[in-house]
Formats: structure tokens, C-alpha cells, sequence
């Protein structure tokens, strides 16, 4: 099991119980002061057992719950800052035997020390019972107001892939003025994240349509795939950006381990940005901490625009992009990102040792590269051009490392050369 700021998630019946969900929420429901609370999930086998455990958990614990049923999770998000709490219930972009739980606070996900409250024990002490109430997401209505009608009439295809976008994401692009063919509606045969997933369907019919978008299961995570050709995840956090700049913001907070090359497209245009940690919930605290207007991940292309929703959005991103499609600042921005080389790779590391490794890293990497900076993990800035991380992963067993440059042997290299390191920093304190 998985715990983090970006939730719990487990493999259902093997390290996620029931018994755990039912605590989380009891605990969850301890910190709620509106005693109301917005509940929705994605579309994995065991969401129907999962939402009933979190639904008795909340409702025993004297929360009244708005429920949403299916949907996706920038909706949830959405719903919630009408009643002040909220939880999802979805493991993102894991495989479908896993599943989990995301809490919403204010609209957002809970920072460090919010979590560590949901995490601690509590009693329970049971006033009333709360009140279950069906509710649906106004999430397009809204949506239209921020991005405006399109006049143009694009025509999109989008891969669903069986995931809870499928009850807004197409009738949002729809009601913008897109002509839209949807493909995976109901199927689950590509894998649940799409930025990982080589979106092979997509990619082959998207050279008949101007842009092609696809989504993981809740919703959150979005791809973009133009002229046959899937786009990288910061290039789809770029295009949120440029329109994000057309609609006149100017501060952006960007995750640690963005693409330079959407910092450098920003300070070009007269924005100004901030770093924060890597995660959602990291993002989203240091843009209020900061009054941040836009930003993201790229590591996920998680374009987030707290105006309208304090989480990655990627159905509200699609809706911006298909508002730029026939212009050429799209294919301008897909071009300055691309001469810029991303490369990400992972090494198995026990998470309990993920502290004890990165100590000794850091110092194998100072004396080769120089100075580090440790807003996350271990960052070597080598050139204005040329970066690397190396950090833990919240999620899962593994540390992440990410190596960029507009030198793609030069990045290879480094690459290479970091990856031996934090091998041998591994087997060092094993």
C-alpha cells in the first residue's frame, strides 16, 4: 500500500482491505467541518465495493455525502468546493487490479501536514447518522463559461479507454463546437495510463481527424496525438500553458521536474515561474502559497488552472487546446518543445531505503557535477540548457530519475552515468 499526499492506493485485496478504506474515511471524516462531503470514482472492477465502504465509512461518521457516481476526477474536484470535502475513489494511472483513494479539502488535495492528520487514528464519536444524496456534475456548464464557444469546428477523436471521462469529456467538447468520434468508450484494452500506453488506435486514425486526445481512467491525465504522432507529457502541459498566456496569466508554478523548455516559452512571453515539489497536492500548495494563476506537471501533463479547479485537469485541457486547433502556435510549440530531450528512467528501490540511497547519492553527484539543490529529491542544474533529478517516487517502490537536455547524447550520457551512480549508492547501503 501506497500513502502519500496523492492518496491511498493498493492493490485491491492483497495490500488495499476494506478494513484500511473504512479507517481512512473514518478518519478523513474527523477533519471535515461542513460535515458534507462530494464522493465519485473511476471505472475499475472494484469501484462498486470500494465506493460502498467509503460511503458507510463517511455516512457512520455522521458526514452527509453528495454522490456522483462514475465520473471523473477533475469533476469531483469540481462538485466539491460546493460542500468543502471530497474523495475519489481511484488509483489514477495504476493497473486495474489496483485501486485507492483521493481526499479533497477545500477543492484541493491536503498538503503534507493536512495528510499526516487522515493517517493518525482516531475515535470515532458518533453523533448522527449523515444522509446520502444523488447528485449530478455541472462540470460542463461551467467548463464552457472558461473556454468559450468554438467556431472553427475541429474535428477530434478521442480515446476514452473505458475510463470515467466518458460522461463528460465528449459532451463538453461537443457543446464547444467540435466534431468528435470517440473509440475505447467502454473498453479497457489499452492500459490505463495513457502516457506510458504506446495509444496505438489513437495514433493510427488520428492522421483523419486535427488532434487527437486520450485520457487515463479518472480522468486527471491527458495526452495529446497530432498528425499520427503521440506528444510527449510536457508538451501537453506547453499547450495549456500558451493558452493559459492568451487569457492574460502571467505567474505560473511549475513541478520540479518540468521541461525547461516550458519555463524558457513562459519568461519569452512575459510570465514569470516558480518550482515546486513534484505531486499534484505539491503544486497546488506552493500556487497558493505563491498566487500562482497556471501551471502543472510535465511528467504527467497535468495542466492545472486553480481558477477552475485546484487539481490536474486533463478534460478542461483538451477543451483549451481544441480552442487553439488551426492556429499556428500549436505546431510552433509542439517544435520548441521537441528540440529539447526528455529522458526518464526508474530503479527498484525498497522505500524504506529511498532516504538512506539519495543521502549517499548526493554526495557521489556533488563531487562529479557540483552544486545540488533539494526542493525534491537531488536536482544538478549543469547548464542553462541541461538538467537532472534523481527522487523518490510517491507511489511506488522505485526512484525516478529524469535527465534533460537540448543535447540528446548529452543527455544519454548523463543518463548513463546517473543511473550507475544511484545503482551503486543502492547496493551500498543494502
Amino acid at each position: 500500500m501506497k500513502k502519500s499526499i496523492s492518496g491511498i492506493r493498493g492493490i485491491f485485496g492483497d495490500d488495499l482491505l476494506l478494513t484500511d478504506v473504512m479507517k481512512f474515511c473514518r478518519n478523513f471524516a474527523m477533519t471535515i467541518p461542513s460535515k458534507k462531503c462530494t464522493v465519485g470514482s473511476d471505472t475499475r472492477p472494484s469501484n462498486h465495493l470500494m465506493t460502498s465502504i467509503v460511503l458507510a465509512g463517511l455516512l457512520e461518521s455522521g458526514i452527509d455525502v453528495y454522490n456522483l457516481g462514475i465520473a471523473p476526477t477533475p469533476a469531483i474536484f469540481r462538485e466539491s468546493r460546493k460542500y468543502g470535502a471530497g474523495i475519489v475513489i481511484t488509483s489514477s494511472h495504476n493497473p486495474l487490479n489496483w485501486n485507492g483513494i483521493k481526499f479533497i479539502i477545500n477543492g484541493r488535495g491536503p498538503n503534507e501536514r493536512e495528510f499526516s492528520h487522515i493517517l493518525k487514528k482516531k475515535t470515532v464519536k458518533r453523533v448522527r447518522f449523515g444522509q446520502e444524496y444523488k447528485i449530478t456534475s455541472n462540470y460542463v456548464r461551467d467548463a464552457l463559461k472558461i473556454i468559450g464557444r468554438i467556431h472553427n469546428s475541429p474535428k477530434i477523436i478521442l480515446d476514452i479507454g473505458g475510463g470515467a471521462a466518458s460522461s463528460i469529456a465528449p459532451e463538453l467538447l461537443k457543446k464547444l463546437g467540435c466534431k468528435v468520434h470517440v473509440i475505447n468508450e467502454k473498453s479497457f484494452k489499452r492500459g490505463p495510463d495513457p502516457t506510458t500506453d504506446k495509444l496505438e488506435q489513437l495514433v493510427s486514425d488520428s492522421i483523419r481527424y486535427d488532434i487527437g486526445f486520450a485520457f487515463d481512467l479518472d480522468g486527471d491525465r491527458l495526452v495529446v496525438v497530432k498528425n499520427g504522432k503521440k506528444l510527449s507529457p510536457d508538451t501537453t502541459l506547453a499547450l495549456g500553458v500558451v493558452k493559459a498566456l492568451e487569457l492574460g496569466y502571467k505567474k505560473f508554478c511549475l513541478s520540479i521536474d518540468t521541461s525547461i523548455s516550458v519555463e524558457k516559452y513562459i519568461i519569452a512571453n512575459g510570465g514569470i515561474v516558480i518550482r515546486s515539489k513534484v505531486g499534484e497536492a505539491n503544486v497546488i500548495d506552493t500556487m497558493l502559497k505563491h498566487k500562482c494563476q497556471a501551471g502543472g506537471e510535465g511528467s504527467s501533463g497535468g495542466f492545472i488552472l486553480p481558477k477552475f479547479n485546484m487539481c490536474r485537469d486533463g478534460i478542461l485541457t483538451s477543451g483549451l487546446i481544441a480552442a487553439m486547433v488551426g492556429k499556428k502556435i500549436i505546431d510552433e510549440v509542439i517544435n520548441f518543445v521537441s528540440s529539447y530531450y526528455q529522458l526518464r528512467t526508474k530503479i527498484t528501490v525498497e522505500s524504506y531505503l529511498h532516504d538512506k540511497t539519495l543521502l549517499k547519492l548526493k554526495k557521489k553527484l556533488e563531487e562529479k557535477y557540483g552544486r545540488t539543490t533539494n526542493i525534491d529529491g537531488i536536482k544538478i542544474i549543469i547548464d542553462e540548457n541541461t538538467w537532472a533529478l534523481v527522487r523518490k517516487s510517491n507511489t511506488e517502490d522505485i526512484l525516478r530519475i529524469s535527465v534533460e537536455s537540448n543535447n540528446l547524447q548529452k543527455a544519454q550520457q548523463i543518463q548513463k552515468e546517473i543511473t550507475v551512480l544511484t545503482k551503486q549508492s543502492y547496493e551500498q547501503i543494502k
